[in-house]
C-alpha cells in the first residue's frame, strides 16, 4: 500500500479558517477521524469513497487503509487543492463532481466520509436504496437529527424501513461542534453502517418500497387492520402462526425484518392485481 507522509495541523485558529466558506464543515478532530476509519473495518482491497473530501483531513488517513480510495469533491477550488496536495498518491482518484451526479462503482464499495449535511437524505438514498446491492457499509459523520431518525424504534419513513431491512445502523456517539472547522450550528453524530450477511436483493426493490409506503400511510393503525387490505383471513392466520406475528402492534413499531417476511409472503400467496 502506498504510504502517505503529510503533516496536518489539527490546532485550527480563526486565521486558518478558509477565506471563502464553501458550506462544508471539515473534520479536524484526530480521535473522530481515527474512530470513523476504525469502525468501517477497512481491508486493503476495499474500494472506499470519501464524499465531500474538502481539504483532505480524512482523506490523508484513509490512504493508509486502502489501495483504492475515491475522493469526491464538488467545489472546484477544493478539488484542485486536493489534486495538488495528493499528486503523488497513486491509490487515490479525485473527482471534481457533485456526488449526486457521480457514477458509483459497479462492484462492492464502502463509504467513509464526513458527508455534506445539506444533501444527507439524497446521499443515504443513493447508497442504501439505489445501490443497495453494492454498498458494503462504512461509517459516516452526519447531522445528529437525521441520524437519530435512522436508528429509532418508531418508523414513519418508508426509506428508513427499507434501509433497516438490509443494513444494521448504529449511532456510535454524538460529536461536539468543536470537532469541525468551521464549527456547525447543528449537532453531529458518527453513524456506522453494516450490511446484513443475507443482504441479497432477489426482488423488485421499488415494489418493496411501495409495499412499505402502503402500510405507513396509517402508521398508528394496527398491523392486523392493514394486512387485511392485502391478505385473506386464512393467509393472515398462517402468517401469524409461522412467523409469530403480533397483529395488534402499531405499524410504526413493526420490525423491518417483518416487513420483508410479509412482502415475500405476499409475492407467494397474493395475486399481483391485489399488490399495493
Amino acid at each position: 500500500m502506498f504510504k502517505v507522509f503529510i503533516q496536518i495541523s489539527f490546532q485550527m485558529t480563526k486565521r486558518k479558517t478558509p477565506i471563502r466558506f464553501t458550506g462544508q464543515h471539515f473534520t479536524i478532530d484526530k480521535n473522530l477521524i481515527s474512530d470513523t476509519i476504525k469502525f468501517a473495518n477497512l481491508q486493503d482491497s476495499d474500494i472506499v469513497l470519501d464524499i465531500g473530501a474538502g481539504k483532505g483531513f480524512l482523506t490523508v488517513h484513509l490512504l493508509k487503509h486502502t489501495n483504492n480510495l475515491i475522493a469526491i469533491e464538488k467545489d472546484s477550488d477544493l478539488a484542485l487543492y486536493l489534486k495538488q496536495k495528493f499528486r503523488q498518491c497513486p491509490d487515490l482518484t479525485i473527482f471534481n463532481i457533485d456526488f449526486l451526479k457521480f457514477k458509483l462503482p459497479s462492484t462492492p464499495f464502502k463509504v467513509v466520509s464526513n458527508i455534506p449535511y445539506s444533501i444527507t437524505s439524497e446521499i443515504l438514498k443513493v447508497l442504501m436504496f439505489d445501490n443497495v446491492e453494492n454498498f458494503n457499509g462504512g461509517s459516516i459523520v452526519m447531522q445528529l437529527a437525521p441520524a437519530k431518525k435512522l436508528v429509532s424504534d418508531s418508523f414513519y419513513n418508508a426509506y428508513v424501513v427499507f434501509y433497516r431491512t438490509f443494513f444494521s445502523l448504529k449511532l456510535k456517539y454524538e460529536i461536539n461542534p468543536s470537532s469541525f472547522m468551521p464549527p456547525p450550528t447543528v449537532q453531529s453524530a458518527l453513524l456506522c453502517i453494516e450490511p446484513y450477511t443475507d443482504n441479497i436483493i432477489n426482488f423488485d426493490k421499488a415494489k418493496y418500497l411501495r409495499f412499505i409506503q402502503f402500510f405507513l400511510k396509517s402508521p398508528d393503525s394496527t398491523f392486523r387492520k392493514k394486512l387485511k387490505a392485502i391478505f385473506r383471513k386464512s393467509q393472515i392466520k398462517s402468517l401469524c402462526i409461522r412467523h409469530s406475528l403480533d397483529l395488534e402492534i402499531p405499524l410504526n413499531k413493526v420490525n423491518p425484518s417483518i416487513w420483508k417476511i410479509c412482502y415475500n409472503e405476499m409475492i407467494k400467496m397474493v395475486p399481483e392485481k391485489f399488490h399495493p
